[in-house]
């Protein structure tokens, strides 16, 4: 914005069901706020200003003062960016009533507690469409996401336009969704429209690995001589299109051959005037050798002197939709309450090696939406209770101060589902409802169908060869028994054990007798897995059963049949977002609901990630 910008709008005042206790249509929480509850009407003068500076804020570029008396509207900003967020606050503050514009009476001073908070799309996997990545980046913009990341190159299809080198859009030369790609054109127009939304794109080119669609294409490796001036070709392209500050060239997960190839593709990219960003772990780099680090794995490794991005526990593809919200909801990005020089933020990074043709059902797939709002949320306002190897991976009903805070997030979360994104894939629904007692672990020894003590009678403490099995509450519509990370991530049992089976049960009182919708699952199939199907008539590998008062409930008939591991072979109605509900009737009264969850081994040739984990959500309730 280049100028002052004064309007009037007719503006009528009331709370509008916001408080100081619970501004529900902000997300994220401002990080000083404070509404006084007064009402006026009449027509007030929204004034938009720069000054040299917010007081109290860290990140001066982004920061903002927001101030709405019955006079008029004041909005402070050092810079546009500042500015255009605090816009989406008062935009946020709007309610509409007939016909009328209602807003509370308050002053926020705003500023992120990170200064990247993001999103990737693996778009050489998965092709989205320019429209629907700008009506992301647009939606999401909203809630102060500043960073699109675009990963344009994979083994499967190198999707942004070579006008040097036709051949590596060539649909022979892609393996999946083949002659889907990106026109320079089309990247030039996508940059402009970041930064309309105050939204920094990353290209990525992925070198010197993820690169078979190159080799396919020119027969020859990235690292060679002749594969290196090819490359250079296609990164005078790639700068010249790309009017942004940084090009991202991957480095993970490779074997280098050429020990001077990494060294010499970042100064290449350097000297066009580009700041280069790289995978860790990927390329070992000295402070002044990079430019930006973005963490991958737990072995990802903040180095001082060189700002890093947070993404080691933040692949959402293999996320599953509940628990792991809470877990990002309370975990602090790299165990840090804020950001600083070395400490840039965070993104969440959608990857699909499994193939999905259908871009509403990746985005549910990947819980999109409900995972962004929640990085948004936590990255603009920093803290949070723990990091992903602590105890806020669950609802632990002896966490009264944790489960308060996710619950007040929570109706927010579910506030912005049912006003701003009505119109998108959001599978989300309110879990912090859902009680569960959950026994004890009883040893199987290998027979997945062996029938124990809670299946005979309902108690919270049980007798078993000799042993006393015990029952916990824990609370939430997804729970991790072991998490898909094994003990890295912390799930219900402190020391889980392979050969063993656990019960769930859930009382759920309906004042009447009436049909409901039940979502359910045993495991959730990563978007990086080719895992096989269950076998029909079964939910999973594990022989998981399930019973609503008594009665068995039963599993939907599986679309996939393959008896061979493919990650070609599309996800259809494996996971619960890509399948209707399940129909239930609840009876007047007291409701049961219980869950046999075995476990054999945590491996296996049907599915590579055993998930000892179950989801029960009545989305209806």
């Amino acid at each position: 914005m280049n100028r002052l910008l004064l309007f009037v709008l007719s503006i009528f005042w009331c709370m509008a069901g916001i408080s100081a206790n619970h501004p529900s249509s902000l997300l994220p929480l401002p990080q000083k706020y404070q509404f006084n509850g007064k009402k006026s009407s009449g027509e007030l003068t929204v004034e938009e200003k720069y000054v040299s500076q917010i007081e109290g804020a860290k990140f001066q570029e982004e920061a903002y003062h927001l101030l709405i008396t019955k006079k008029g509207i004041l909005l402070e900003a050092t810079t546009p960016k500042g500015m255009y967020w605090g816009r989406q606050t008062l935009e946020q503050l709007k309610t509409t009533k007939n016909k009328k514009i209602y807003l509370p009476q308050c002053e926020i001073t705003d500023w992120p507690a990170f200064r990247i908070r993001g999103f990737m799309h693996d778009v050489g996997r998965s092709f989205i469409p320019v429209e629907e990545l700008k009506r992301e980046i647009s939606l999401l913009s909203r809630y102060k996401i500043n960073v699109f990341h675009w990963h344009l190159t994979e083994n499967q299809a190198w999707r942004l336009e070579c006008k040097k080198y036709p051949q590596l859009n060539a649909p022979e030369n892609m393996e999946r969704e083949k002659g889907k790609y990106y026109t320079l054109e089309e990247a030039r127009q996508l940059v402009e429209f970041c930064k309309q939304h105050q939204v920094l794109l990353i290209p990525e080119i992925d070198m010197p690995g993820h690169s078979a669609a190159f080799e396919r294409t020119f027969k020859t490796d990235m690292q060679s001589e002749k594969g290196t001036q090819i490359l250079k070709d296609i990164i005078d392209e790639v700068c010249a299109t790309f009017d942004v500050p940084y090009l991202h060239i991957g480095t993970d997960e490779v074997q280098f051959t050429n020990p001077d190839f990494v060294p010499m593709m970042v100064k290449y990219i350097r000297d066009k005037g580009k700041k280069v960003i790289s995978y860790n772990p990927g390329w070992n780099y000295k402070p002044g050798e990079i430019d930006m680090t973005q963490l991958w794995s737990y072995r990802g490794k903040a180095q001082k002197g060189i700002p890093a991005i947070d993404c080691r526990y933040h692949y959402a593809n293999h996320f599953d939709t509940y628990a792991d919200l809470v877990a990002m909801f309370n975990s602090r990005i790299y165990n840090q309450p804020e950001g600083s020089d070395d400490l840039a933020g965070c993104i969440v990074a959608f990857w699909n090696d499994r193939y999905i043709d259908n871009t509403p059902q990746l985005l549910a797939e990947n819980n999109f939406y409900p995972y962004m709002l929640t990085l948004a949320e936590r990255a603009w306002r920093g803290g949070g209770n723990c990091y992903f190897d602590g105890k806020g991976t669950l609802l632990w009903e002896d966490e009264p101060e944790q489960l308060a805070a996710f619950k007040e997030f929570e109706d927010r979360l579910l506030w912005q589902k049912n006003t701003w994104l009505k119109e998108v894939p959001f599978p989300y629904v309110r879990q912090t409802q859902s009680e569960w007692q959950i026994t004890d672990a009883f040893p199987n020894g290998g027979d997945l169908n062996k029938v124990f003590p809670p299946e005979e009678k309902e108690d919270s403490v049980y007798q078993y060869e000799g042993k006393t099995y015990k029952t916990r509450k824990i609370i939430g519509n997804g729970i991790y028994l072991r998490h898909v990370w094994g003990t890295l991530v912390p799930g219900f049992y402190a020391n889980p054990q392979e050969n063993h089976t656990a019960y769930a049960t859930r009382w759920i009182y309906s004042p009447k007798e009436r049909k409901a919708k039940l979502a359910l699952e045993f495991q959730n199939y990563s978007r990086s897995e080719s895992d096989l199907a269950p076998r029909q008539g079964t939910w999973d590998y594990k022989c998981s059963r399930a019973w609503l008062n008594g009665q068995e409930i039963m599993p939907p008939v599986w679309k996939n049949t393959n008896a061979e591991r493919s990650n070609e072979i599309t996800l259809k109605n494996e996971n619960y977002m890509s399948r209707p509900a399940i129909d239930i009737t609840l009876k007047k009264g007291w409701n049961k609901l219980m869950l046999k969850l075995p476990v054999g081994k945590f491996s296996s040739k049907e599915t590579r990630l055993v998930k000892w984990m179950f989801t029960a959500a009545l989305v209806d309730e």
